[in-house]
């Protein structure tokens, strides 16, 4: 079919009010549908299986407290009573995008901000913001200790003269590495002319585009990217509630998340087709045991959660460590969940940009206190509650924080087998001024805290079985410690 011919049919629709009927459009989005519904015909029939093509925001307010998906008190009147279309997301608060251009009389941006989806989602963006996910570009580019680990990794190692050397990776292969769920920092480098089939055209250059980590730093300013979780154009709840969505970030062996959600019994549940095929995970409130049968991430990190007597069981919240009291991912070692999402205020007593000493002790003026602690656990348990006896509930986490204790205590000696191997010079670390990731006891080391704890750690939280043992758990948290004592009696011979 020729693209006139399909223009004809999609406006025959709209003149008909087969759309207009039940979801007003706007007169600038029917203007933007004229040329995309042909260029990007992907793009448009994904946007109009999701709610906001079916649904208006002055429709999503008058939903009762408990069901509403927006939470503004006031809008715009232009955007009230039209759907959320191309034009009410690419044209929006165009003043504040330095990546706005001129596009056959409007003014478009090509990065969709949280800035911009918090015209009907401030209280959610509010919340992200608070969240460490929100800082993550900045948590790692400007922690120095973080950033030589990623250099490290991402550095092209050269060989010469029987020595390795390492280069300061490019900006595309840390683009697709670290900050690929960190996310990038995107900036417009000015445009570019292109040929059309309307037509010359110019189109944005964007650095660090394309990305969608999830604390990309877009071009207005704003921090994150509502995408990560909630994907480009239906924007869905149930995809954002399934656990395939967290493993893009969530599933290597620094945090192996979804491999061992995977293994448990819950992951089961959720695996098997005949049970989770039935989950309504599009409704709102979530109801447990109605909507659905086993937790996934999203049930115990996110979502607003009901029991079938109607009753709260948890409330939503997008700052994703509000149910979280311990922060599980060691760097070095498992401690209270820091303060401030902004990690790179966090100073130990010897100077290091860490949440702990090398030796263990939390650097406590950062982080959250007792507290706030056990406030933040009770959350997290009441969730668990709404399945399992106390009994039950008490027993789990009794084993978790046994488990934080025994692998903080073999990161520890992996600490002091290295400190070891500085003091022999037989490693050059800390006082020689040198990377403290570069030479092989430092990789394994790195390897104890980075990999080995945190399966442990989060196959305790979640059930998971042999990633606690022997997928990169107990037996190699040992097996670590003796070839790290090895390597130092290797050198020390020489």
């Amino acid at each position: 079919m020729k693209p006139t011919m399909i223009l004809c049919l999609v406006w025959c629709f709209w003149t008909t009010g087969a759309w207009a009927e039940e979801a007003p459009m706007s007169e600038d989005t029917k203007a933007c549908l004229e040329c995309h519904a042909t260029v990007y015909p992907g793009t448009l029939e994904d946007w109009k299986k999701g709610r906001m093509a079916r649904v208006t925001p002055a429709q999503a307010t008058r939903k009762p407290e408990s069901e509403k998906r927006v939470s503004f008190s006031s809008i715009p009147d232009r955007l009230q009573h039209v759907v959320v279309g191309c034009a009410e997301c690419h044209t929006l608060n165009s003043k504040r995008h330095p990546d706005s251009f001129e596009h056959n009389g409007y003014q478009v941006h090509v990065v969709v901000s949280p800035e911009d989806c918090a015209t009907c989602h401030p209280v959610e963006k509010r919340e992200y913001d608070q969240n460490l996910m929100a800082h993550a570009y900045g948590n790692l580019k400007n922690n120095a200790l973080y950033q030589a680990l990623a250099d490290s990794v991402n550095g092209q190692q050269s060989f010469s003269n029987g020595r390795l050397s390492y280069g300061m990776p490019d900006q595309m292969t840390e683009a697709e590495s670290c900050l690929s769920c960190h996310g990038t920092q995107i900036t417009q480098q000015g445009t570019i002319e292109k040929s059309t089939d309307y037509g010359d055209m110019a189109f944005p250059v964007l650095l660090g585009w394309p990305n969608q980590g999830v604390g990309r730093i877009n071009p207005d300013g704003s921090k994150g990217a509502c995408t990560s979780c909630h994907p480009r154009h239906q924007y869905s709840i149930a995809v954002a509630r399934k656990p395939h969505t967290c493993s893009q970030c969530h599933k290597g062996p620094d945090v192996p998340a979804y491999q061992v959600y995977g293994v448990s019994k819950h992951g089961n549940i959720f695996s098997s087709s005949a049970q989770s095929a039935s989950w309504d995970f599009d409704a709102v409130p979530w109801t447990v045991g109605k909507n659905f049968t086993a937790p996934t991430c999203a049930a115990c990190h996110v979502s607003f959660l009901k029991s079938t007597d109607g009753s709260t069981v948890a409330k939503r919240t997008h700052q994703m460590n509000d149910r979280l009291y311990e922060r599980l991912f060691g760097l070095i070692y498992a401690h209270p969940h820091p303060a401030s999402p902004d990690t790179t205020l966090i100073r130990n007593r010897a100077g290091l940009p860490l949440p702990t000493e090398l030796t263990g002790e939390p650097a406590f003026r950062y982080l959250i206190d007792k507290k706030e602690q056990e406030q933040r656990k009770d959350k997290m348990q009441q969730v668990c509650l709404a399945c399992h006896s106390d009994g039950w509930v008490q027993g789990h986490f009794g084993r978790l924080d046994h488990t934080i204790k025994t692998t903080n205590a073999m990161t520890l000696t992996a600490t002091q087998l290295l400190l070891s191997a500085w003091d022999k010079g037989l490693a050059q670390g800390l006082a020689q001024k040198d990377s403290i990731f570069n030479e092989t006891i430092e990789k394994m080391w790195v390897e104890q805290w980075l990999f080995y704890s945190n399966s442990t750690r989060l196959a305790s939280a979640m059930g998971g079985a042999d990633y606690g043992v022997f997928a990169n758990g107990r037996w190699h948290l040992s097996k670590n410690t003796q070839q790290m004592l090895d390597w130092i009696r290797l050198y020390e011979r020489k």
